[in-house]
């Protein structure tokens, strides 16, 4: 398989070709993107007296001559021939001499000196002739640039492809189709799911998996790419204690009524390290601390909750881009990420259901950087300026704040969804409740600024996240008390660093939809509430709370994360509502 090149399937049957302009021959497919120095060319050849049936895929320069092209697709296929007579130890004079290859234009021969950029700028009624058979060009149809399955594989845990790409295709017109294979190489396969994933079931135990995708713009059929996994599919954990939540978000919400998920999902880069090894998690078995394993349970357990939006916390770029979009994508959500600055690759993400929802806008801020420069946090800034041990350490953090203002499908109403992930040290209380404070404060002046864009609305905050801080903590007490004031004894968390002189307050009427769990985070060296989804009580209530698992539940394996639990935070789900007006 070649990135930027056609992908080179283990298993290519015939394209599928709905091409409703075009005559019923076989179709050859040339892709060129525009500016790109090479093309690609893809076709089906069948010689039933030789039985060669194969697809043939060239990535050719544009700058070469129609000579140059047809003359490597002749040597190409008299190969290909040449090799199934020697199988069959049989000569013919098919064999023996050049296979004719030849491009023509209007039932006229392109002249083999034409320039091939030429050629593609003028695609339209070619015929490319191999061996006696015609084949229709197309330009630019549907295709399937890339395509790698996992290399675990579970019984009873959503797979998809680890990597996909599709060019001049749309997802939501394409085929997926699932087998399962006895052997790698296996031709007789069984179909057993369609769509983007599929979950595996103990019948599939011990057999390949073979992925199929037909990429569709709407109106054109590109041809068929299919992968086989290189690994079979092995037992899974068993029942996961997420599973037992999944009791109570069976279905969806309607109407007024939304479902909010709040979940920091473990970031490969802390997971995977030798300190997370030997001395965070020492007790969570090696494969089980791998994102291979784990976004396997967490996907799972994500899609479950039939949440309308959901909002995550150390975010991989890549499991955005890979696992979490795409799957997230085939069940009607859109989604938004933003990474915590440059230099770190992970973040935070919203997804919402677009049944319910429709972006309005987004914003991503660095806390870090808005301080000194946004007028906003001005007399925030002036009263902690001079406190250079506090200044240097509070921007030398990349805390984030990601905003997602939402439009309420057929509702006058409209969503401010915020999710952060506050600095985690412990003896940064005073950070976390100053990024506490400027929060509240760029939430006010969001929620202000759609209210005079769209004054027709009815527009509610929603705050969510990995908070780093307890209920008895000034965090807690700024969101649902509206105030700290300047002697909080958080200010004072590092003497080093203290702060004086700052009272913190705002108008908001918030609560913690989930209240005060006793965990959402749970590892050996601590245990406690972290993680909140706050919400207005003027507009919006509670009707669901989902439970959270026992404490007896997660300590069978000692602490999380574990072979069922992918992290070290428990997901909150709250179910809400709209009050009436």
């Amino acid at each position: 398989m070649m990135r930027g090149g056609w992908v080179v399937a283990r298993k290519i049957t015939l394209p599928k070709i709905s091409l409703r302009s075009l005559c019923k021959m076989p179709a050859a497919y040339f892709r060129h993107e525009e500016g790109a120095d090479q093309f690609h060319v893809t076709f089906h050849f069948q010689n039933a007296d030789l039985g060669v049936n194969r697809q043939f895929n060239f990535s050719r320069q544009v700058s070469e001559s129609v000579k140059d092209l047809t003359n490597r697709v002749s040597a190409n296929v008299e190969k290909a021939l040449q090799k199934k007579a020697k199988k069959k130890k049989k000569e013919t004079e098919d064999t023996s001499s050049n296979v004719r290859v030849e491009i023509l234009k209007n039932s006229a021969l392109v002249p083999p000196d034409t320039r091939c950029a030429d050629l593609l700028k003028c695609s339209k009624n070619l015929t490319l002739h191999v061996a006696g058979v015609d084949y229709a060009v197309i330009m630019n149809a549907p295709s399937v640039d890339i395509v790698k399955l996992p290399a675990s594989i579970m019984a009873g845990f959503p797979v998809y492809p680890a990597k996909f790409k599709m060019l001049f295709a749309r997802e939501e017109s394409s085929k997926f189709t699932w087998y399962r294979c006895a052997t790698s190489t296996c031709s007789e396969c069984v179909q057993v799911g369609s769509g983007y994933y599929y979950t595996p079931t103990v019948k599939d135990i011990g057999s390949f998996l073979k992925f199929s995708c037909v990429p569709s713009n709407g109106d054109v059929e590109g041809p068929v790419a299919e992968e086989m996994s290189k690994n079979v599919v092995e037992a899974g954990p068993g029942r996961c204690p997420f599973e037992n939540r999944h009791v109570f978000t069976s279905t969806r919400l309607e109407k007024d009524s939304f479902r909010v998920v709040s979940y920091n999902i473990l970031a490969d880069l802390y997971a995977d390290s030798d300190t997370a090894r030997l001395q965070l998690f020492p007790y969570c078995p090696p494969y089980a601390l791998n994102v291979d394993y784990r976004k396997q349970l967490f996907v799972k357990e994500i899609l479950g909750y039939n949440a309308d939006l959901i909002c995550l916390q150390e975010v991989d770029s890549k499991v955005f881009n890979y696992d979490l979009l795409p799957v997230l994508s085939s069940e009607g959500y859109d989604g938004v990420f933003e990474k915590k600055g440059k230099t770190v690759s992970e973040g935070l993400a919203c997804f919402f259901h677009s049944s319910k929802y429709k972006l309005l806008d987004t914003h991503n801020v660095i806390l870090s950087e808005e301080l000194p420069e946004n007028p906003l946090f001005s007399d925030l800034w002036q009263k902690i300026r001079t406190n250079e041990p506090l200044i240097t350490r509070l921007q030398a953090r990349t805390t984030s704040l990601q905003v997602t203002v939402l439009d309420c499908v057929n509702s006058q109403r409209c969503l401010v969804v915020g999710n952060t992930h506050l600095y985690f040290h412990p003896d940064a209380d005073h950070i976390r409740l100053l990024q506490a404070g400027m929060i509240v404060l760029y939430l006010q002046d969001i929620l202000l600024s759609v209210g005079r864009s769209l004054p027709d609305k009815e527009a509610s905050l929603l705050l969510c996240g990995d908070f780093n801080s307890t209920p008895e903590c000034g965090v807690y007490q700024l969101m649902t008390q509206q105030v700290v004031t300047e002697d909080a004894v958080d200010w004072s968390s590092n003497e080093a660093e203290a702060v004086k002189g700052v009272c913190l307050s705002h108008k908001f009427n918030f609560a913690s939809a989930c209240g005060t769990p006793d965990f959402t985070n749970y590892t050996e060296g601590f245990a406690g509430c972290l993680d909140y989804i706050f919400f207005q009580t003027d507009n919006l209530q509670v009707t669901q709370v989902v439970p959270l698992p026992t404490e007896e539940e997660l300590k069978q394996h000692t602490a999380l994360p574990n072979v069922v639990f992918p992290s070290d935070h428990l997901a909150l789900v709250a179910d809400l509502k709209w009050k009436e007006s």
